[in-house]
């Protein structure tokens, strides 16, 4: 085996590698011999095929597996001995790699281009200043919540006629131009349909003001954004016919009470939160803390385009570009050029990340991935209104989650990441800027 490098510039370089027959012979031979073993073909036992033969029939392919096995080996002890921290992958050198015979060739040259990672320096103190936003937590959004809450455990009630926001229940029949039910016509029971949403304004009027068991005649098509789902079907055309609507219930929405009822609806029977005050305010803490995370997350943005820009340093872009196409099989030369800059800093990032991550021998433990975990698992269950939720269920929840494999990754890059904000956070000067909602939204549109 004979393995060289070949600098081409301070982030480039080609490999050079020589397979010789000493490195794959003995390999070969004992694989062919395990084929042996086993081939079957007509006039022999199986184990007696001529070794000639089961040559013939598997060598060139036993040749070129072993060689490649030869080479993935090579190059990865080469890129560990000589320390060589590389971006990507070796990529084959097409132009200078010489074309093999595998029935011929008894020693095959192949030539790689590696790219090595550039030198980084980061350096975080106080002389760098990042801004930290603080979003106000105003009384409107304390209102806005409240009213979430109330909406979300709020319930129909029976009304006498039916008004702009309320929701009907009633079924659905295919007539003719004269009013009767069409054979083998289209039918659909149990709908319900909310007045807000009809889309014809003729119609919504044809429904205010009207009492239950009432029946109107409709295009649903016209009528209804969602008709196919309304109505079970896959073609819209369908419904682009006559059809009565029967009525047979009427339903006003009434909030739920903000009460004590509600407050254990909400956190649980055994809470302690008994007063309209002691609501809002726990309303408030709750803002507060998901508007950490948001804060967090934009000086995360901020800090991450701070370091790139601070941290002059090139890529081997040349390189990158073509190991991004030949691991993406979607993508092509073209698009990737297109969209380079995203994938520039992202690359960057990556590298700056690693090194603070090196220099500061930031580690994430196996608890620290779970308690995130469940994090994510108790904001999903929140989603459903489910607030009051055992620390057990959520260390199952959080565990079958963190069986896979590719999720498990996902939460410890996360975390991670995360922690290097926390240290950048710690050790930058740091400018808090009280915002509003509506100001730190803004900051997102440019």
């Amino acid at each position: 085996m004979k393995i060289t490098r070949e600098n081409i510039d301070d982030l480039n370089a080609v490999v050079r590698l020589t397979v010789e027959k000493s490195d794959y012979e003995a390999t070969v031979n004992e694989t062919l011999k395990e084929y042996r073993k086993k081939a079957q073909m007509p006039g022999f036992r199986q184990g007696k095929v001529p070794a000639s033969l089961v040559k013939k029939m598997y060598g060139q392919s036993v040749l070129a597996e072993e060689v490649n096995k030869v080479i993935s080996k090579s190059l990865t002890d080469f890129i560990k001995d000589e320390n060589l921290d590389i971006l990507g992958e070796p990529l084959p050198n097409d132009e200078e790699t010489k074309t093999i015979d595998w029935t011929k060739d008894v020693d095959f040259e192949f030539v790689f281009d590696i790219a090595t990672t550039p030198e980084i320096n980061v350096t975080l103190d106080k002389r760098s200043k990042l801004p930290y936003y603080i979003i106000d937590v105003d009384e409107q959004t304390i209102d806005n919540q409240v009213e979430a809450f109330a909406s979300r455990f709020g319930e129909n009630k029976p009304a006498d006629k039916v008004e702009e926001k309320e929701t009907i229940k009633g079924a659905f029949t295919q007539v003719d131009a004269e009013g009767n039910e069409v054979e083998d016509g289209i039918k659909v029971e149990d709908v319900v349909l909310a007045v807000d949403m009809i889309q014809d304004e003729e119609v919504k009027k044809s429904f205010i003001g009207a009492t239950k068991d009432f029946e109107i005649v409709l295009n649903p098509k016209a009528c209804f954004s969602n008709a196919t789902q309304l109505f079970k079907v896959e073609d819209v055309e369908a419904l682009d016919t006559t059809f009565k609507f029967v009525a047979n219930e009427v339903l006003f929405f009434v909030a739920h009470e903000v009460n004590e009822e509600l407050f254990k609806k909400i956190y649980g029977e055994e809470t302690e939160i008994n007063t309209v005050e002691a609501f809002r305010a726990k309303v408030k803490e709750e803002i507060e803390a998901s508007y950490v995370y948001s804060s967090k997350y934009r000086f995360g943005v901020d800090a991450r385009e701070s370091l790139i820009k601070k941290a002059k340093f090139d890529l081997p872009a040349a390189f990158l570009k073509r190991w991004i196409v030949m691991t993406n099989k979607e993508l092509t030369a073209e698009k990737v050029d297109a969209e380079w800059s995203n994938y520039e800093e992202g690359f960057k990032w990556e590298l700056i990340k690693n090194k603070i991550v090196k220099e500061n021998e930031i580690k994430v433990e196996n608890q620290e991935v779970v308690d995130l975990a469940k994090e994510a698992a108790l904001m999903q269950f929140r989603q459903y209104g489910m607030f009051d939720v055992k620390d057990e269920y959520l260390e199952q929840y959080a565990g079958s989650i963190l069986e896979n494999e590719q999720e498990r990754a996902r939460f410890a890059d996360r975390k991670l990441e995360e922690k290097v904000y926390d240290l950048i956070l710690s050790k930058v000067n740091v400018e808090e800027k009280a915002v509003a909602q509506k100001e730190f939204d803004a900051l997102f549109e440019n």
